[in-house]
């Protein structure tokens, strides 16, 4: 017998803790979405009942009557023309348009309007006529606001129960905001002009300061264009740099000469014969030559005279007297080298001397057209300024010359209202705003109401609520019910049952990857109570099973109420109970359903007085030992969870229990006390079967069922082609 203890992680570790703090989490967007589908029609009733309320409200409500006239502030007149061809006056069109546009100049123009400096001498004349008239209860009736259609224009109303003060107070806003618009613009055009004429003296001023002071500083430094100047100094500096670039490049080769001269001359005459510097002076080697050629002839002569002979005499005077020669020429020489090379020192340190002098010319006239930049900035901002307030000043003048008002009304009948409309008919407003309260009311009614329900609805809150493994999801079908044989064959050919029951081979698969080193052999199947679908569930877990090649046994263990047989069409003649009670031999109790070859059924028999007994015996685990071990898989369906011990029995002897859950049925707190007791009793747990679930078609499901008529189309198409063969053969084999 296969025990929990196998199956560690199947047990439930502290589940119910679990489920107690997701229970006391927040909703997320789609359990909102959720609870809305299923409370539409709570929500559709308060929010009828809201509407319908405000509407009446509305009908008894006393008449309000409202008066109306619009504004178009920059108007185009004669003298609005004339403004705008100059474009320094303040209510010219392009410095005013986008200002015109302007959201805050908008804002700023209407609460100038709803001042006490522009409504308190409206209140002041109507208060003799309308005593209760106040700045509050004027500026509560009235509304100003930018007209859809353009920013320049002012939409004006006023409400008020009393007619005859919703004409009088629109007449006098009428004039009043075209009066204040002419006196607005006058003070603004004197104020500008005022300011204009205080800054344009300080501008007088600096530029005429600016001027002396650049006339003294090209004066004092002879000097016009401080540019072309530094462009003349930089061009002679250049010239200079590059005279002593080439004379420094003589004198290291005059020095190097130089030297090379003084190592001959430490050389012997005889050894400085082929050196190229003393070879380029002619008197120097034709002295060189004539010493040369003595001592030969000395040598010569040598060999046949004696030293005492006056021809060998002569000779060594001759040598004598030119070897002095030689030496003063070697003088000669070098005096010459060192005077040339005195002269290229000479003429560096001048080159140096007169860039010095230029490098120190062209810092001062850095700072002299630093100085010069700085007054002609300083200049060109005056002139500007100057220029700027001078333009303004004469576009002011023009401005100030206007009378006309500088704001128009668009009806000018509206100046004197007479006849405002009354507005009492605000059903469609208070509609709307009752419908907006009665949805949000409805909305919060249907959050209420669904958390205090207290049920399980989806698959994913079972889930997150329990953080228990989820076998399955059942979607909720009506057809499933006790069917004969023949029904059912033909059900399942059809799509959408057939689809349906591959949803069971997935929760089969499911439950046999749990077991994937010891292969689950029996299971219990069980729900915390009644109407979960537990016995559908066994019924279609068990075809499904035998339908995979499985040797399946169903045995309903539900002593207290048996309801298999009827489900698989059998009858409950003989079942659990006598096999336990009689000693019968299970082999001749078990019957083949009708449903699967392989899904055999031991029904429960009639009902024993006490279930509880039977099932807790030794009897009854012997027996589950041999049917463990005769068949592949082994289910048994037994009482809910809550209240009766039957399952827990069972479980103990089997690889694990299942759980299901009737969505929509199942209560928090039940599946909270099922959990507390599956968690005492040590009951090895597989995983919960979300049941009845009305969440729409599972994404297998709807692949199942387009693989299914892709499927069906095929076969089809294949017993078309089949026919058309068979009936070609068959005219074939009719002719003679």
């Amino acid at each position: 017998m296969l025990k929990s203890e196998k199956y560690p992680h199947l047990l439930l570790n502290s589940n119910a803790a679990q489920f107690k703090e997701s229970d006391e989490g927040g909703l997320n967007l789609g359990q909102v979405a959720a609870i809305l589908r299923r409370r539409i029609l709570l929500i559709i009733g308060i929010t009828g009942l809201i509407a319908t309320a405000a509407v009446l409200k509305a009908e008894t409500d006393p008449p309000v009557y409202q008066g109306t006239f619009e504004i178009l502030t920059k108007p185009v007149t004669g003298e609005s023309k004339v403004i705008a061809n100059v474009p320094q006056a303040i209510n010219s069109q392009d410095g005013v348009s986008a200002d015109a546009d302007s959201k805050n100049s908008i804002f700023t123009t209407i609460t100038v309007l709803q001042s006490p400096r522009v409504l308190d001498p409206i209140i002041e004349k109507l208060q003799p006529k309308y005593p209760d008239l106040t700045y509050k209860s004027l500026l509560l009736g009235l509304s100003i606001q930018s007209a859809a259609k353009s920013n320049q224009i002012l939409a004006v109303q006023y409400t008020d129960e009393d007619q005859q003060q919703v004409i009088d107070v629109s007449t006098l806003l009428a004039d009043a905001y075209l009066k204040y618009s002419l006196e607005e613009r006058q003070s603004d055009v004197d104020q500008a002009i005022s300011f204009v004429n205080q800054q344009r003296k300080p501008l007088d001023e600096r530029v005429k300061y600016w001027q002396n002071q650049l006339r003294n500083l090209r004066w004092e430094n002879s000097l016009i264009d401080p540019v072309q100047k530094s462009q003349e100094l930089s061009e002679q500096i250049a010239a200079f740099r590059q005279q002593q670039i080439t004379n420094r490049v003589e004198l290291e080769q005059l020095v190097a000469r130089y030297n090379d001269l003084q190592k001959e001359l430490a050389q012997q005459p005889g050894e400085r014969a082929g050196n190229s510097l003393l070879t380029e002076n002619a008197r120097y080697q034709n002295i060189l030559t004539q010493i040369q050629e003595t001592e030969i002839e000395t040598r010569q002569r040598a060999a046949v005279l004696t030293d005492d002979n006056p021809l060998m005499e002569t000779l060594r005077q001759r040598k004598a007297y030119l070897l002095p020669l030689l030496t003063e020429e070697e003088v000669r020489v070098q005096k010459d080298f060192q005077s040339r090379i005195q002269s290229l020192i000479a003429r560096d340190t001048s080159l140096s001397d007169k860039i010095k002098n230029l490098n120190n010319e062209m810092r001062a006239l850095a700072t002299i057209s630093r100085n010069h930049d700085n007054i002609q900035r300083e200049l060109q901002i005056a002139n500007n300024g100057l220029t700027q307030f001078t333009t303004k000043q004469q576009a002011l003048q023009i401005e100030k010359a206007q009378k006309q008002q500088p704001w128009l009304l668009l009806d000018p009948k509206l100046a004197t209202v007479t006849n405002p409309n009354p507005v009492s008919n605000s059903a469609k407003l208070n509609l709307a705003l009752g419908g907006i309260l009665g949805l949000l009311l409805g909305v919060g009614a249907a959050l209420v109401v669904d958390k205090l329900s207290d049920i399980f609805y989806t698959a994913q809150e079972l889930k997150d609520t329990t953080r228990l493994p989820l076998l399955g999801i059942v979607p909720l079908r009506k057809e499933l019910e006790p069917a004969s044989e023949t029904n059912l064959s033909r059900e399942l050919q059809q799509p959408n049952r057939a689809s349906f029951f591959e949803v069971f081979r997935s929760l089969y698969t499911n439950i046999l990857l749990l077991g994937s080193d010891t292969p689950i052999r029996s299971l219990v199947i069980s729900s915390p109570g009644q109407g979960d679908g537990k016995s559908t569930i066994a019924v279609q877990l068990a075809q499904a099973a035998s339908a995979m090649g499985q040797r399946v046994l169903l045995v309903d263990a539900n002593l207290r109420s048996p309801s298999l047989h009827n489900r698989v069409g059998l009858m409950n003649v003989q079942g659990l109970t006598d096999i336990i009670s009689q000693d019968l031999d299970w082999h001749n109790v078990i019957e083949r359903s009708p449903l699967e070859e392989n899904l055999f059924v031991m029904t429960a028999g009639p009902i024993p007085p006490d279930s509880v007994r039977l099932l807790a015996s030794q009897k009854m685990q012997d027996l589950m030992n041999e049917l463990q071990a005769d068949f592949d898989l082994v289910i048994y369906d037994t009482p809910p969870l809550l209240g009766f011990a039957d399952a827990y029995l069972l479980a103990a002897n089997t690889n694990g229990m299942v759980l299901v859950a009737g969505l929509g049925k199942l209560k928090r707190t039940a599946m909270q006390q099922v959990l507390e007791e599956i968690q005492v009793s040590g009951t090895p747990l597989l995983g919960m079967i979300a049941n009845k679930s009305k969440e729409g078609t599972p994404v297998s499901h709807q692949y199942y069922q387009q693989y299914y008529k892709q499927s069906v189309s095929a076969e089809r198409v294949g017993e078309v082609v089949e026919v058309e063969s068979n009936s070609s053969a068959l005219r074939r084999i009719r002719r003679p």
